[in-house]
């Protein structure tokens, strides 16, 4: 946790800090963003970019939505993920909002920002370095700050860009071997928005152009491979299954009981009806799925978190604690369960043991404040102040409260050796958080 942590909080800082002034939040779920990650990856290798280091991860939000802000991320709101039916669908928006990337659309911008000295103004929160604040449906939520007027600025694209966005994206789609008609099909989602007045229209019809014209350039580039491609079952079920994971959640669970085997897959159907049923009270039900979950694929990691999840909030602590070490044997690299895991241990009453579990899970993703948190908790109940104070601080500072992260930085400087990494990274949150507070008096 030294020199990328440090990187990392600094980007934070210098984004989060300046305007928390609007906050969206991001749904966490190990499962969902694995499969999002399996229907991403193919249209990402075709487009150049880097696959094994992008996210693709879901707002809460119900409106529908997608947009990127920096190189490693693509959002896409829990709206829009609901409301498309098919995977070519979704992997045609990743490739529109891939293209955003690799056409350049968004450094430009960055770099335009940089060189005007007006970066901390658009108080953009990256999501490699947000804060999660807890969702109680579907995981971790994380802020993303910014000024209004910022946002609108650094997400509208041009009409001109988003025509070489559609170019770009039917290029994509064709070589990872996927039927370009799903970007036709989202484009009509949202045809004749333009009519609409500003506050009627979907966020996506504000922040990317749609014409007539455009519409038609789009039907006439995929009707050229009409007929080229086939439906990809494994695109299919890694679509329904973080379809039907976000929805069940989501959604009321009378609603998912009632559609519960929409997608066709059996798994997914009963994966659904345990989300439903844990959340409308029904434990027993739920538990009795999800071991015949396990029994049929014993080594899924995401089946034994989300088991472990049902478990920890039915308060069967033990229980909880092997379904969760299971998934972590599983999937030891995947922060998120390693997090939930450590968590799982701290409410156990086991701090020593938590410690190291939280410790790797903020290693491996240096952005989740309930990990934070929970690692300050635990350093806390070890009699370790300092650094319960530093982990404070540091979670204070990517929620963008610089007032908190510069209280709980001091008291971290006065009680951890000078010199050593807790006190050079908890001077870091009291410089950028001081940074912070002058520029908001201004």
């Amino acid at each position: 946790m030294q020199s990328g942590f440090k990187a990392t909080l600094l980007a934070a800082l210098m984004w989060v800090l300046a305007a928390p002034a609007f906050a969206a939040s991001l749904l966490r779920d190990p499962d969902i963003e694995h499969s999002l990650k399996q229907l991403a990856t193919p249209v990402l290798n075709a487009a150049g970019l880097p696959a094994g280091r992008m996210q693709v991860l879901v707002v809460d939000d119900s409106t529908l939505n997608a947009f990127v802000i920096d190189r490693d991320h693509i959002f896409i709101h829990a709206g829009l993920l609901l409301k498309l039916t098919t995977a070519e669908q979704l992997q045609s928006v990743i490739a529109h909002e891939a293209a955003h990337i690799a056409n350049g659309h968004i450094a430009r911008r960055t770099a335009n920002a940089r060189a005007s000295q007006n970066l901390a103004a658009f108080g953009l929160a990256l999501a490699a370095a947000a804060a999660a604040t807890g969702n109680p449906n579907a995981g971790v939520a994380i802020g993303i700050g910014m000024q209004s007027s910022a946002q609108r600025s650094f997400f509208g694209h041009t009409r001109a860009e988003e025509a070489s966005a559609d170019q770009s994206a039917i290029r994509y789609l064709t070589r990872a071997g996927v039927d370009p008609r799903g970007s036709v099909d989202v484009m009509e989602i949202f045809s004749g928005q333009e009519l609409l007045s500003a506050g009627r229209q979907d966020p996506y019809a504000r922040s990317h152009p749609l014409s007539r014209d455009r519409l038609r350039a789009m039907q006439a580039a995929a009707g050229a491979y009409e007929g080229r491609f086939t439906a990809d079952p494994t695109a299919n079920y890694w679509f329904e299954r973080a379809r039907g994971k976000l929805g069940a959640f989501y959604r009321a669970p009378k609603w998912t009981l009632r559609r519960a085997g929409d997608s066709g897959h059996k798994d997914i159907e009963l994966m659904r009806k345990a989300v439903a049923w844990h959340r409308s009270g029904k434990g027993d039900e739920a538990l009795k799925a999800m071991n015949s979950l396990i029994k049929a694929a014993p080594t899924d990691p995401f089946l034994h978190e989300l088991h472990g999840q049902i478990l920890l909030e039915r308060r069967q602590i033990q229980a909880a604690l092997g379904a969760y070490g299971r998934a972590v044997k599983l999937a030891p690299r995947n922060a998120l369960i390693v997090g939930q895991y450590g968590h799982a241990l701290l409410v156990s009453g086991n701090p020593k043991a938590a410690l190291p579990h939280l410790e790797r899970s903020a290693n491996l993703e240096r952005r989740d404040a309930r990990v934070l948190r929970d690692l300050g908790g635990a350093y806390a109940q070890l009699g370790n102040t300092g650094m319960a104070s530093l982990l404070t601080s540091e979670r204070y500072a990517l929620q963008g409260r610089p007032k908190d992260a510069l209280i709980h930085a001091k008291r971290a400087l006065g009680l951890l050796n000078q010199g050593s990494p807790g006190w050079q990274r908890a001077q870091d949150v009291l410089l950028a958080s001081e940074a912070a507070l002058n520029s908001r008096s201004k």
